[in-house]
């Protein structure tokens, strides 16, 4: 059985799924909803694209999620803590270290992601592209 090749646009697209979150956080950094917002409406616009371009927009989608959530934790106590609200921690702090290790490895796999997905090749990541396969279906 031939693999199906996608086409060098749809590879194009489904790379620019991942870097679409790279981009805005880069932009919205330090605040969370806009790299959500980028991604979800990138996932929108591409939904009706193959079925190629929607997996890759959907898992890039779904691995926001998570993320989305603990930066805006990290946010919102950082905001706490400078107005006076809160007082400084080392829970904080590890909290922080959590964080920051959670985005660079995010980071790290969009790169990667991005790089395989331009040459055509696959990329699942764990559990996300399990909970991809449960939601996005070919047409």
């Amino acid at each position: 059985m031939i693999a199906y090749q996608p086409s060098d646009s749809e590879r194009e697209k489904a790379a620019n799924s991942y870097l679409m979150s790279l981009m805005a956080a880069m932009v919205g950094l330090p605040l969370p909803i806009v790299n959500m917002l980028a991604t979800v409406v990138f996932y929108l616009a591409n939904r009706k694209r193959s079925y190629y371009v929607r997996w890759h927009c959907t898992q890039a989608l779904i691995s926001q999620i998570p993320l989305y959530f603990i930066n805006t934790v990290l946010f919102w106590w950082t905001i706490r803590l400078l107005l006076g609200y809160d007082s400084l921690t080392s829970f904080y702090f590890a909290y922080l270290f959590t964080v920051v290790l959670f985005n660079v490895i995010d980071y790290i796999a969009t790169i990667y992601s991005a790089v395989k997905v331009r040459k055509g090749e696959q990329v699942e990541w764990y559990v996300y592209g399990g909970l991809t396969d449960l939601i996005c279906k070919p047409a």
